[in-house]
């Protein structure tokens, strides 16, 4: 695809539009979604899916591959890393159990770097010592 791509917007000024209309204009997007998007869809028995509902794919998609918050902000094109979350949050919160193994990891990982080198790589600081007594 990215070869196809390269040879469509060879020779385009850099302010040129890459996809247009069949009349040269600019695409609108009702008139692209009913023409072309809609029935490619429909064609390979995705009736009814939208653009929106692959960038929703995409967002989800990131997110189980690990993507950071910030990192989906800006491929989504976000203005905050907030609004990301407000629309995307039950993506990011749900895999607790993959950021405890995660975390169980980094500790076995330091632990196991001090006994080969006798340094410390991080500090962790056990929480429950430093409680304030009467809690």
């Amino acid at each position: 695809m990215r070869d196809s791509l390269r040879r469509h917007v060879a020779g385009k000024r850099q302010d040129e539009l890459v996809f247009t209309a069949p009349n040269g204009g600019p695409l609108r997007n009702t008139n692209f979604r009913t023409r072309v998007f809609g029935p490619a869809a429909a064609s390979v028995g995705l009736a009814g899916l939208t653009p929106h509902d692959l960038r929703h794919t995409a967002a989800s998609l990131a997110v189980a591959a690990g993507a950071n918050v910030k990192a989906v902000q800006r491929m989504l094109g976000h203005a905050s890393a907030s609004m990301t979350l407000d629309v995307y949050a039950g993506l990011f919160g749900d895999d607790l159990d993959a950021v405890a193994t995660r975390l169980d990891e980094a500790v076995a990982a330091r632990d196991a770097d001090y006994l080969r080198t006798g340094t410390a790589g991080g500090v962790v600081v056990d929480l429950g010592k430093r409680r304030s007594p009467g809690r």
